[in-house]
């Protein structure tokens, strides 16, 4: 079978994302929002989906793509027999006015390397999810696609005429591409591009330098760093799964979401993340999010909303062919009604760090104390109700470890916060629920595996309890977190250190490819539970499954070591570096050796 990579890159400002394909094609782009309809949707049909492309006139061409050495600006290199050139893709984001300019603007730089190449520019862009193709309107010095309520333009100093006819042209000089949803480019275009270009190149390498990580695999580290920081809508601060949707779990399966949403079961690691790397920003840009969040009700917090913090997202099935054919597309995710009770534990721990932190002020953690009881009530609320679990079964409900431990996890960082706000009602409430979940916990263990089931009453593994060791469950005993470790090896380790998220039938089937960040969880616990140097070796094993850009995907085939689901997929990095600030922080301990 033909291992399945990911060909392409991704840039992004913090107000949209863009993938660019290594033939140059614009494969995806969302306007004016990532959860937008899409201007560029060739990833989810061919036919359909546009394309914005910078070829050479032969159809005989190779390309490379890397990244500017610590940025989010991709580089495509075409080359074709003697004739090479450069497109260099970004989305302009500096500082500005002491404000951050992060325009609805990707800026396309195209220059010749070698030889004399010719190209052919072409730009289709569609509306109403690749129903209607914009009609283009040609300007003095623009291109203006006819059809959306927005302005859409191209702008320019190559022939109009040469693109809007499909005709190639002599690349003698620098060509500068720059397309603009609502407010054109009204500069000079190429002193503007310039410009932009290097404060962008200088944004990106400053905020690098401001990143605070150890030194095992820095640069892997780094990339999956800026990867993460423009998957945050700034605007509101919410973190999306991914910027795609509808990009199969494993072909055929029919297991294709949308991802392009803020979930909050994993604020917890996003945080932890931001934590470790030193960037105090988006921690804050998502906690506002947080804060900002609007209950059901009946006060209850649903498992995910828009980046703006919707919480309608009805889900949706279009006649998009599909990635590679396969179907649905949907837009959309019904998981916003599941009923999934670990977040009221999320969102606590979350909380945390304003009442450990001494970075943050008295002002900041004074408008949270109503909603930590409110979510100690709904820990109270849900201590015996069934939900969905982590994995957001449709058809199945249980009573999930994972909701336990997160639950125990909550109150634990509750009754901290009740000292420290010198509230005896908190902290009281706290540590009942506290024993509550830890009971709830031990009733899913069992006895003869000397491990945690996925439930109460099941007898299943999942890998959702590696967080019993990595989240400090075990505590200082050892053997009982390596018993566990145990139980879940044999029933979910797969080749090569990967990891199901469990091997049960579920609502789909049984779930064919591995989850990477499970992956990263059990790299992580090998690190806790002391066996160090398989952390490392893991780590440097999974590291592998990336595209060309050190990309990463949600699910990676253990037999051809494929890239499967939405991509690039934020808590695999996330997972990679959690797993890197674990083994890094046990590397420097002289007693290693």
């Amino acid at each position: 079978m033909t291992k399945h990579i990911y060909e392409s890159g991704l840039i992004g400002n913090c107000a949209f994302i863009a993938h660019v394909e290594k033939t140059t094609n614009i494969s995806w782009l969302c306007f004016p929002r990532f959860d937008s309809d899409f201007i560029f949707g060739g990833l989810l049909d061919r036919r359909k989906g546009g394309q914005f492309t910078v070829l050479p006139e032969s159809e005989n061409f190779e390309t490379s793509q890397a990244y500017l050495e610590n940025t989010n600006i991709l580089q495509t290199t075409v080359t074709s027999g003697e004739n090479s050139y450069r497109v260099t893709d970004f989305a302009p984001r500096f500082k500005n006015y002491d404000r951050y300019y992060k325009p609805l603007m990707l800026i396309r730089k195209v220059e010749a390397l070698s030889g004399s190449p010719r190209i052919k520019i072409k730009c289709e862009p569609v509306t109403d999810y690749g129903k209607i193709q914009l009609t283009p309107s040609i300007g003095s010095n623009h291109v203006r696609y006819m059809g959306i309520d927005q302005e859409l333009r191209l702008t320019t100093n190559a022939s109009m005429s040469y693109i809007t006819e499909d005709k190639s042209f002599a690349l003698h000089k620098p060509i500068y591409l720059v397309f603009t949803y609502g407010r054109p480019l009204e500069a000079p275009i190429e002193t503007t591009c310039e410009r932009f270009l290097h404060a962008t190149t200088s944004y990106w390498q400053e905020w690098v330098k401001s990143t605070s990580i150890p030194n095992f695999h820095q640069k892997l580290v780094l990339r999956s760093a800026l990867v993460l920081k423009i998957h945050q809508y700034e605007d509101t601060g919410a973190i999306i799964a991914a910027s795609t949707t509808s990009l199969p779990e494993s072909p055929n399966s029919t297991r294709n979401w949308d991802y392009r949403y803020c979930w909050i079961r994993d604020t917890y690691y996003t945080l932890t993340c931001f934590n470790s790397l030193g960037h105090f920003e988006e921690l804050e840009k998502y906690f506002e999010f947080i804060h900002n969040l609007r209950t059901g009700e009946d006060g209850r917090y649903q498992p995910l909303y828009s980046i703006t913090g919707g919480a309608l997202l009805t889900e949706e099935i279009s006649d998009l062919d599909g990635y590679l054919g396969n179907k649905p597309v949907r837009f959309g995710n019904q998981a916003y009604t599941h009923i999934q009770n670990d977040l009221y534990g999320q969102v606590l721990v979350s909380l945390l760090p304003l009442y450990s932190d001494q970075r943050f002020t008295e002002e900041e953690r004074m408008h949270s104390e109503p909603m930590i009881m409110n979510l100690l009530n709904k820990i109270e609320l849900t201590m015996n109700e069934k939900d969905a679990g982590l994995w957001e079964f449709r058809n199945l409900a249980q009573e999930h470890c994972y909701t336990f431990l997160f639950h125990w996890a909550g109150a634990c960082a509750a009754a901290k916060m009740g000292i420290r706000l010198k509230n005896d009602t908190m902290y009281n409430k706290a540590i009942a629920l506290r024993d509550l979940a830890k009971d709830k916990i031990e009733s899913c263990y069992l006895p003869d595996r000397k491990a945690y089931s996925q439930a109460i009453g099941s007898k299943y593994m999942d890998a959702s309890t590696l967080q019993l060791i990595t989240m400090g469950y075990f505590g200082d005993d050892l053997e009982r977190a390596n018993e566990h470790l145990k139980a879940l090896e044999e029933d979910l380790l797969a080749k090569n250190f990967l990891f199901y998220r469990y091997k049960h039938m579920d609502d789909f089937g049984v779930p064919e490819t591995t989850f990477l960040i499970c992956a990263f969880w059990y790299i992580e616990a090998l690190a806790c539970v002391g066996r160090l140097q398989e952390a490392v070796e893991g780590f440097e094993t999974l590291v592998q499954y990336c595209n060309d850009l050190k990309l990463f995907s949600e699910d990676v085939d253990q037999h051809t070591g494929s890239q499967w689901g939405n991509f690039p997929q934020a808590y695999s990095h996330v997972g990679l570096m959690n797993a890197a600030f674990r083994i890094g922080k046990k590397l420097d301990k002289p007693n290693f050796l």
